[in-house]
């Protein structure tokens, strides 16, 4: 292949290459903020915002067995206890799955629950307990090999289900209370809008 020959074959490849990206959408300005908030400002300027959820995560990797983790804890009535805890086993195939049901059957008894498909793509065994503290906890093991909605591989969710509604319950009321003690003026002018906020600019 001659130089010239080689040149145009470069030519045609990037031609076809960046006619195939999508066009970026082209506008006299770019958008940056929304309701009043703008990307890349910083969080403190709208001290009105509560500043956090009723539970807060972590994520934990590479955890004795487990790819990652999710941590979920309190910030309200239990503060800093976890509460929920879901983990995605390293080990995705359906044979683990198997033995860990025969596991979990051996240590737990059988499940109180199905909650996953008729079709057996995702396999959702859940048991229910009440400690010694009369705590009701609740243990999900869920197999999912197709579903793309969902997270692949075998999954374990443990939890406090009372604790995490109480912690809603709690975070409820320190927004009413937090709205309480916005300036009345200030509340007001919080609730009026128009299309400079509804739609970004």
């Amino acid at each position: 292949m001659t130089t010239i020959q080689n040149a145009l074959r470069w030519i045609v490849i990037l031609v076809v290459t960046f006619s195939a990206l999508p066009l970026l959408a082209s506008a006299d300005k770019v958008p940056h903020e929304i309701a009043g908030i703008g990307l890349g400002t910083n969080i403190d300027e709208y001290p009105e915002i509560v500043g956090t959820n009723y539970l807060k995560e972590v994520v934990v990797t590479d955890w004795h067995g487990f790819r990652k983790g999710v941590l979920s804890y309190g910030t309200c009535l239990h503060v800093d206890q976890v509460l929920k805890i879901d983990m995605k086993y390293k080990d995705k195939s359906e044979a683990f799955f198997r033995k860990l049901m025969k596991k979990y059957r051996k240590d737990f008894g059988e499940p109180d629950i199905w909650t996953g498909d008729s079709f057996g793509v995702m396999r959702v065994w859940k048991w229910r307990f009440i400690d010694e503290e009369l705590n009701r906890i609740s243990l999900t093991l869920q197999y999912n090999g197709k579903n793309s909605d969902e997270t692949l591989g075998n999954i374990v969710k443990l939890s406090y289900p009372d604790k995490i509604e109480a912690e809603r319950l709690c975070f409820i009321d320190v927004c009413e209370d937090s709205k309480e003690k916005i300036d009345p003026k200030r509340r007001e002018e919080l609730n009026k809008f128009d299309w400079s906020h509804l739609v970004p600019r």
